[in-house]
């Protein structure tokens, strides 16, 4: 039994159940992988359209200051995690340094959070498999999916890791395949759109850099965090990690390059292409890109690559929520069965719950044309307000005096109480 001080009365009795516990079965291939992935995912592939269509080319300028403040907001729980790598992660570290009221609420809005996200993914995967077939019903779709993961997640977490590897694989792949492309065709000058020619020059040229004005800037911003949603799972991966002190870090330290890369470099190149009024939210912009290009085999396999994408963040989704659940009835701050898992060390509990939810998907799809624009608003606020919980978590583990030079993730003080503010 674990009596170290880092163990809570609930963990530490838990871990004297009859219950298997769960295992740390991620490497750092895995943990770097998982957060390499979820920047990568229906925020992007899809929501991007919304995004540019409420600000223009401006986006550009609104991820880099959400990615900057993101990036803080890592930091902070990684210095966290790196104390107390637990399967409750940010809940746990609230409930430590907030109060018990302040672990429930941070624990549970995180899996509503999760449930949100993930009825937003299933909508926009149902989307996806239209573009193929575009008679077919919605729920077709999302209880296929529903089926695909419910397996992945009741195996051992070494078969999500492994699931996320190559998943992410084939995301990196195919977005760094479309930038060389994108840019061969701005040099050779294939015109994608009927009257405009390809150019950098789109991205101020039509209407401005702010083309939609200030507020159009400001109203993107729902969009662009929900893009960043779900990047929190790194600190919920450390209570499985195999190296917690050796995964972590480098799995924070790349969230810059990400963001600069899959979102900032990528978006340019789509709106270099195709002018910014041209991208509609009835499809992927990637696809569109290869659609304007004549290209149709191009823009199925662009769109079986966003298809995985979804899959691969729905994943993330119920890996994230359930084990979150599991985390707090750890702290018995949820119910006790939540703890239950399997042999293979799965919380087999949650990950029912979350299907169950994601279930919602389809009555979502049927009664709101808009769903995804919708349930990302909510999954936004929930998003937020974890993140505050994780800084103020952060600020009150400094403020007690936490010895952490050793470690190597830390966070200046002042750079938590500037990304608060921006939150």
């Amino acid at each position: 039994m674990n009596t170290s001080p880092d163990s809570s009365p609930a963990q530490q009795g838990a871990e004297t159940s009859e219950n298997p516990q769960l295992a740390r079965g991620l490497s750092l291939r895995h943990i770097m992988f998982i957060a390499l992935g979820s920047a990568i995912g229906t925020g992007l592939f899809y929501g991007s359209a919304s995004a540019i269509q409420l600000a223009g080319p401006s986006v550009l300028l609104a991820y880099v200051i959400g990615g900057a403040a993101v990036f803080m907001v890592m930091r902070a729980m990684g210095e966290l995690a790196l104390a107390h790598p637990v399967s409750g992660a940010f809940s746990e570290y609230a409930t430590r340094y907030l109060g018990r009221w302040a672990g429930f609420v941070t624990g549970w809005t995180y899996a509503l959070e999760m449930a949100l996200v993930a009825i937003a993914d299933v909508t926009a995967f149902a989307v996806y498999m239209k573009f193929w077939f575009p008679n077919s019903p919605s729920w077709i779709w999302i209880v296929s999916v529903l089926l695909i993961l419910l397996a992945i997640n009741l195996a051992k977490v070494k078969a999500f890791g492994e699931t996320e590897f190559w998943f992410t694989l084939v995301k990196v792949s195919a977005i760094i395949a479309m930038i060389v492309g994108g840019v061969i065709l701005l040099f050779v000058g294939v015109q994608a759109h009927d009257s405009v020619a390809p150019s950098v020059t789109n991205l101020w040229a039509e209407g401005g850099f702010f083309a939609n004005g200030f507020t159009g800037f400001l109203a993107c911003f729902t969009v662009v965090m929900f893009a960043f949603g779900g990047i929190e799972n790194i600190g919920i991966a450390a209570g499985e990690a195999k190296d917690p002190r050796t995964s972590i870090p480098k799995a924070i330290r790349t969230v810059p390059f990400r963001i600069l890369i899959f979102y900032i470099l990528t978006l340019s190149v789509i709106m270099s292409l195709y002018p910014w009024y041209s991208v509609t939210k009835a499809n992927s912009p990637f696809v569109q890109i290869f659609e304007g290009l004549g290209i149709p085999a191009a823009a199925s396999i662009l769109n079986v690559v966003i298809i995985t994408a979804a899959i691969s963040a729905l994943n993330a989704d119920v890996y994230g929520a359930g084990r979150m659940m599991y985390g707090l009835a750890k702290q018995n701050l949820a119910p006790v069965s939540f703890a239950k898992v399997t042999k293979n060390g799965a919380p087999w509990m949650t990950t029912l719950i979350m299907v169950l939810v994601m279930a919602v998907g389809v009555i979502v799809n049927v009664l709101f044309e808009n769903a995804f624009e919708v349930v990302a608003s909510l999954a936004t606020f929930a998003t937020v307000f974890v993140w505050v919980m994780i800084l103020l978590a952060h600020i009150a583990f400094k403020r007690n005096g936490a010895d952490t030079e050793a470690q190597p993730v830390r966070q200046p003080l002042w750079l938590s109480y500037l990304a608060l503010a921006f939150m």
